[in-house]
């Protein structure tokens, strides 16, 4: 008779026996040489990441569009070698808020972005492409002119449908934007939502969110949003809040009343019980230069509270919109063509005046916030008539037409019907480069993807459209050592994906998507300049995204295998 202490230890034998066999077997199953060949072996790099993490050496096995295998792969069979020796290997890049829901239409490869690494997109700022009526398509018919664009979409799921049979070069995802809910509801008007017109607001959210759409964004500093009060952005974010969503903000002033818009931000994110991105994190203006230690201390401490607020960084001392931006809020009541209305007018193009000399926190001013008009470069005009003044600082245009540089700029937005857009310098860079720093901190590139070619490339954008993502390797990596070169990647790469909260990618390792970035940190850089913007970054030697490549040897291949990213409130 065998006793119970021995039929213990036969049964701890037998399963150990049985657990190593198993491990045994998963050990074959999961060696390379026992499965079909590799689409791609990368060999020779130096892998970070993404994690922040020091590199290591490695090989990294793609197959059908994900990351299957990392370590030593010499005896694996394979379609392909990419050889990356003395080069890193890392995860693709993500742009916390890349504005190409349009420009993708135009040229589909975006070649200003994946030149940067970047392979994934988070796009609608307050406005978003979807949903449309067609109010609001006939008042901003000037921009689908521009790029000759047809919007046949009403909806975020239309619009999504629409890319992916289209194709694109990188992945995308989009919030929904507030702004736009508000103006399928309320027009442009300067009025506020009555509660059944909030509860329209709230179901345009939430069928967003059923689309895909990864949260609500504000840009609060642009016509019509100032209009919002802050309970009717509560409202619309805890529909996206229960749905997974994300709370996305161009806080309602940069400036002067920066606090206090960091302060509106935590609330809503309290009372929507919703995670917090605040776009492009600066403060604007010349007397407001050296505050960056107040805001961080505001967000630090929101945090250290229990508020997940986190930010975003483009990391140049100027900053881009359209250049309406400067006529004051109730200027804009009822849309562009009211506001033109208004600049021709002489009693109401005074009071406009007035406004923009006044030092005010009841709006952002930019106006208040410059030295003059030298800090204003134009970027984009559609009247070709104005093409000449692209690239052009407003000083230098003032005394071309022999004007007052104001009444230059009222009279541009009328000549342009409101179109037009500038690159504003009103930052200092030691608070730039703090916000850069912060662990909390991701990078945007706030600029839609363009190209030096066709109709893009009659554009003169902010460098930061072609540089932004090279450029903080190259400066604040390399020359200024302000980064190491793994807190940059992970700045690039697992810090949005988490916050964004894409699981499958940001990260290389087994069984994420396969978007991968070769490059050289010894001579990856930014070309473009504000004078000269339309030259592609340099040294992405190979960019993959979802397994396939759209940069070969530093050459684009015109491939389009991205996806669109949708949230986790999508309904399929």
């Amino acid at each position: 008779m065998t006793s119970p202490n021995a039929t213990a230890r036969l049964t701890l034998a037998f399963l150990l026996l049985l657990l190593t066999t198993c491990v045994f077997a998963a050990d074959l199953s999961a060696d390379p040489s026992h499965k079909a060949p590799f689409d791609f072996v990368i060999i020779n790099g130096h892998i970070i990441d993404g994690t922040g993490s020091p590199w290591y050496s490695g090989d990294v096995g793609i197959r059908d569009g994900r990351i299957v295998a990392i370590g030593i792969l010499s005896a694996a069979p394979r379609k392909r070698t990419i050889d990356a020796k003395g080069k890193v290997v890392a995860p693709g890049f993500i742009d916390m808020l890349g504005q190409s829901e349009t420009t993708i239409l135009v040229d589909p490869r975006l070649p200003s972005k994946i030149y940067q690494g970047i392979t994934t997109e988070i796009t609608g700022e307050g406005g978003s492409a979807a949903p449309l009526n067609d109010s609001i398509i006939a008042n901003d018919r000037p921009a689908y002119q521009h790029y000759k664009i047809n919007p046949d979409w009403r909806t975020l799921r239309q619009y999504f449908a629409h890319l992916e049979k289209q194709g694109m070069g990188i992945n995308l995802a989009s919030y929904v934007g507030a702004t736009q809910v508000r103006r399928m509801v309320l027009g442009d008007a300067d009025v506020q939502p009555t509660p059944e017109q909030l509860q329209q607001m709230q179901k345009f959210v939430r069928d967003a969110m059923h689309d895909g759409a990864v949260g609500v964004s504000t840009s609060l500093e642009y016509a019509p949003a100032p209009y919002a009060k802050t309970p009717e952005l509560i409202a619309l974010a805890s529909e996206a809040s229960k749905f997974g969503g994300i709370y996305a903000t161009h806080m309602r002033s940069e400036g002067d009343a920066v606090l206090e818009s960091i302060d509106e931000a935590i609330r809503i994110g309290r009372e929507a019980n919703i995670p917090v991105e605040i776009w492009h994190i600066k403060v604007a203006g010349k007397s407001n230069f050296g505050r960056m230690p107040d805001l961080l201390a505001r967000i630090d401490k929101a945090r250290a509270d229990g508020s997940d607020i986190s930010a975003d960084t483009y990391a140049y001392t100027a900053w881009s919109n359209s250049m309406s931006a400067f006529i004051p809020p109730w200027a804009h009541d009822g849309g562009d063509a009211k506001m033109i209305e208004r600049l021709k007018d002489p009693a109401t193009r005074a009071r406009i005046r007035k406004d923009m000399e006044t030092p005010s926190k009841d709006w952002d001013n930019e106006w208040d916030e410059i030295t003059g008009p030298q800090d204003v470069t134009i970027t984009l005009v559609q009247n070709p008539e104005l093409k000449k003044f692209q690239g052009k600082r407003l000083s230098d245009i003032a005394k071309m037409l022999n004007k007052d540089a104001m009444d230059t700029l009222f009279d541009l937005l009328v000549e342009d019907k409101g179109f037009t857009s500038v690159a504003v310098f009103g930052m200092s860079e030691p608070d730039v480069v703090l916000a850069l720093q912060q662990p909390w901190v991701a990078v945007d590139n706030d600029s839609s993807g363009t190209s030096p070619e066709g109709v893009l490339g009659e554009e003169h954008p902010h460098p930061r459209a072609y540089g932004t993502f090279p450029r903080v390797l190259r400066k604040y990596v390399r020359e200024e050592k302000k980064l190491t070169l793994e807190d940059a990647v992970r700045k690039f790469t697992a810090l949005p994906a988490q916050r964004m909260r894409l699981t499958d990618r940001g990260v290389l390792k087994q069984g994420m998507w396969a978007d991968v970035v070769v490059f050289d940190p010894a001579t990856v850089r930014d070309v473009a300049t504000f004078d000269d913007p339309n030259h592609l970054s340099e040294g992405m030697e190979f960019v993959l995204v979802n397994g396939n490549l759209v940069i070969e040897n530093g050459k684009m291949t015109g491939a389009l295998p991205g996806k669109v990213l949708r949230g986790a409130g999508y309904q399929p």
